[in-house]
């Protein structure tokens, strides 16, 4: 059986457009809210192991703007990354989208088409 599981928050407009997309296609998927229901260092780690953590960690939204400089130079490896990731979950590219062990970050209908050979 098919496992797919999007991650991120119910109010980001790319994850609204993910959740459309993926309920008009008929998938059935899991929305793990990460801000409700939080993260493990599980989690992440393992979306590092089939991910950049330059494509995961958004260093173009809010969260990374308004952090320390020496915060985000201290962003060093994956390590680090995940540290940032788990105290600052909106630091995180949205969605994430695990559909069995392929992953995937942010959205556009494109993407999603080719990962589920629509």
């Amino acid at each position: 059986m098919k496992k797919i599981t999007l991650y991120g928050i119910p109010n980001c407009d790319t994850v609204k457009k993910a959740r459309v997309w993926l309920a008009g296609q008929q998938q059935d998927f899991v929305f793990h809210d990460f801000k409700k229901q939080g993260l493990s260092r599980e989690i992440v780690a393992g979306w590092l192991e089939h991910l950049p953590r330059d494509v995961l960690v958004n260093k173009k939204g809010t969260t990374w703007r308004g952090l320390p400089d020496e915060r985000k130079a201290a962003i060093v490896d994956d390590d680090s990354a995940i540290a940032l990731m788990l105290e600052f979950p909106s630091v995180i590219k949205r969605p994430v989208l695990d559909k069995d062990g392929t992953f995937a970050v942010s959205f556009s209908d494109a993407q999603y088409k080719q990962i589920f050979d629509l």
